[in-house]
């Protein structure tokens, strides 16, 4: 089963049809997308179910279903096992960024946390979950597609937020203030965390 998330409400890809009670079905083979992601904005729905006989296939075909855009992250650790944060359009969010040309996942992942909070001294310590998102921008729909990394980083400098990018905070944040700013995140933030 993936979660692809239109705000903070998930498109369910999977096999299993199930009774409509607060979501509703639709065949991936013929759904609209666009109906899909207008059906999301009623009150009343919490999650639109797509269905596909093959789970083979279920990321593959809906993936084809709309421009993808791909990114990389981070969850960055300090030696005190607090985690990075940034704050960006009043919600607290891990730093990512699209992917420029060719370059390698990690490298934009990297690259990406870096400029949005000014650290360095970053080292991958292991691949994380992608993770899915419908955006708009310029009058189009597009699919975010974003790898995660968990990295880790000895930095003690100063943390810089990159306000072209309308970051206006970048804190360590330890697991009692994660918490707290969980009240205030997206859902793939808080799958990650």
């Amino acid at each position: 089963m993936y979660k692809i998330f239109v705000g903070d409400k998930p498109i369910i890809l999977t096999t299993k049809v199930e009774q409509e009670t607060d979501f509703k079905n639709y065949l991936l083979s013929t759904v609209d997308i666009c109906e899909v992601i207008k059906a999301l904005k009623d009150d009343a729905l919490v999650s639109v179910r797509l269905i596909d006989a093959d789970k083979a296939v279920l990321l593959k075909s809906f993936l084809k279903l709309l421009p993808n855009v791909i990114a990389g992250g981070g969850k960055v650790y300090n030696d005190e096992g607090k985690v990075l944060f940034i704050y960006r359009n009043n919600k607290w969010d891990l730093p990512k960024g699209k992917a420029e040309g060719q370059e390698a996942i990690q490298y934009t992942a990297i690259r990406e946390v870096e400029e949005e909070t000014g650290i360095s001294g970053l080292s991958i310590t292991k691949p994380l979950d992608l993770t899915y998102h419908i955006f708009k921008r310029n009058g189009k729909h597009r699919i975010k597609v974003t790898h995660w990394f968990e990295m880790r980083s000895s930095y003690d400098g100063q943390l810089v937020p990159q306000v072209k990018e309308g970051i206006t905070k970048v804190e360590w944040l330890d697991e009692t203030e994660i918490e707290k700013a969980m009240r205030n995140s997206y859902a793939n933030i808080k799958l990650l965390v």
